[in-house]
């Protein structure tokens, strides 16, 4: 019933697609949820909501076949249910497997696995003229690769196979303080080569601490140790658990605890790693402590946050980048980040090398050979300039260095690169004759998704109305009004957790 039931909403999409293609009207799709901090277009939508159920999961073969809008929360839930998870799981619940895909999605087992599309064993397309597709490493090999990362403008990802891995009950959970950035950035390199470690991420407070976080897959924990848990509203904030853990012992000093596998996975949904603090800087006459937090909690989850964020339209004024650089150049830019823009803490996650042409990350630097080389990813998240004049000149700044270093973006994000900044930075003979092969030439670029216009930005605010809505605090108001309209949190909360506290107890 299921792939019945796929089949027909499938052939109604590749319709209007058809339809868009046979009058050349370009088209953009339309899931009913981002992750992205881009601003929404209201122009032609082609509707994939539909499209969000687990068709099926083999447990001996350890893959899913799954829909692309199917949230990491979900697909959690339900490979559970079979003792198994997938090998790398974006910490945000509301990201879905379609955005994994088509974007550059890496978690802190990115460098042991990739990628999240790297482990994907093959995708069904609806291709810019209608046709319906399959892609695999040996079926369609260069729209595979190619439409990996490329933000849907190879076509529409409409089922997707995944690979699975074993789960295990907990995640030994190691922290190990560091005193400055170079120590810091040295000990990730140093966790990425250790084969005990399925997980690997960091978080730099400051100058001089450092944290950087390992995890190991595990039956066992010790009887006397309590699991931690960070999911309920009383619980403590991951990262601001980490820095207190963290603060009051002297570097180098490593500290274990154990996460229940769950837990772990979505550690950093509440608060939005540390970026749902800037909602209470922003109203300012509501305290950050446990007790608000614990008051607000539900408003304080990535979904809604997001959802705020749209609504409010105030993506201007906060950098919300995560930007990869050669592990050789990373302790410089951190240091640019730091004089320009003083935004801490930052998260590290390590990404396996990956081979270009591609829109993922990628380097061959440092050596000599062209071969690609692993990335470090910095998450830098918190508040710019709200000048738009000179917000913009922070984020071109900010592209330049980035450049200098031999760095690139994941594109989920805003950017101010002109069209031949961007096409210096990426494969465009490639890319066209992909979009040539696969008549997807009537679709947006990749540049004209994620590219900012800065003269409609600067202008944006112009109107007497566009000043009230962009005003303090009627924009966070409407921030709110349009989470709470829109938003869907509670109904997957209570289910996700008590399913998961189900399997535990199933497997003892």
């Amino acid at each position: 019933m299921a792939m019945l039931n796929h089949e027909a909403i499938v052939g109604r999409i590749a319709a209007l697609v058809e339809s868009f293609y046979s009058h050349k009207e370009p088209y953009r799709i339309f899931h009913g949820s981002t992750n992205s901090t881009r601003p929404v277009q209201r122009d032609r939508m082609v509707d994939i909501s539909g499209l969000s159920s687990i068709i099926q999961i083999n447990p001996e073969a350890k893959t899913a076949m799954v829909e692309p809008n199917v949230p990491m929360d979900k697909l959690v839930r339900a490979t559970l249910e079979y003792g198994l998870i997938p090998p790398v799981v974006m910490e945000f619940p509301g990201i879905t497997v379609g955005g994994g895909f088509s974007g550059s999605a890496g978690e802190s087992s990115s460098f042991k696995y990739g990628y999240f599309d790297q482990t994907v064993n093959s995708v069904e397309m609806v291709l810019a003229n209608g046709d319906i597709v399959t892609a695999s490493k040996s079926e369609r090999p260069d729209l595979f690769k190619g439409a990996a990362g490329s933000l849907g403008t190879l076509g529409i990802a409409t089922m997707i196979e995944l690979q699975l891995i074993q789960a295990k009950k907990y995640v030994q959970t190691t922290y190990h303080r560091r005193g400055n950035v170079r120590e810091t950035i040295q000990a990730v390199q140093e966790e990425i080569v250790n084969p005990s470690n399925d997980f690997v991420d960091g978080i730099i407070f400051s100058k001089t601490h450092g944290v950087v976080i390992t995890g190991q897959l595990t039956d066992e924990k010790p009887e006397s140790t309590k699991s931690r848990s960070f999911s309920t509203a009383w619980d403590p904030w991951y990262y601001l658990h980490v820095e207190e853990q963290t603060s009051s012992v002297s570097s180098p000093t490593v500290m274990t605890e154990y996460l229940p596998v769950a837990e772990y996975l979505f550690r950093y949904d509440r608060g939005g790693f540390w970026v749902g603090t800037e909602a209470f800087r922003y109203f300012g006459i509501v305290p950050f402590n446990r007790l608000t937090r614990w008051f607000l909690d539900d408003f304080m989850h990535t979904r809604m946050l997001y959802r705020a964020l749209h609504g409010s339209n105030m993506q201007s004024g906060n950098i919300v980048q995560d930007l990869s650089l050669p592990y050789t150049t990373a302790e410089e830019f951190i240091d640019y980040t730091s004089q320009e823009l003083d935004i801490w803490p930052l998260w590290l996650c390590p990404l396996r090398a990956i081979s270009p042409p591609t829109f993922h990350p990628s380097t061959t630097l440092p050596g000599p050979d062209d071969s690609p080389k692993p990335m470090l990813n910095i998450g830098l998240w918190g508040k710019a300039s709200m000048d738009m004049s000179k917000f913009i000149q922070q984020n071109r700044k900010l592209e330049s260095k980035l450049t200098e270093l031999g760095g690139r973006k994941v594109l989920y994000s805003q950017t101010y690169y002109t069209d031949q900044e961007f096409w210096e930075l990426y494969d465009h003979r490639w890319y066209d004759e992909l979009r040539n092969k696969y008549q997807a030439m009537t679709l947006p670029t990749v540049h004209e998704k994620v590219k900012i216009d800065v003269a409609r930005h600067q202008n944006m605010r112009v109107s007497v109305l566009g000043k009230i809505s962009a005003s303090w605090p009627v924009a966070g108001f409407m921030g709110i009004f349009y989470a709470i309209r829109s938003g869907d949190y509670l109904l997957h909360r209570p289910t996700f957790w008590m399913q998961f506290r189900a399997f535990l107890s199933r497997r003892g």
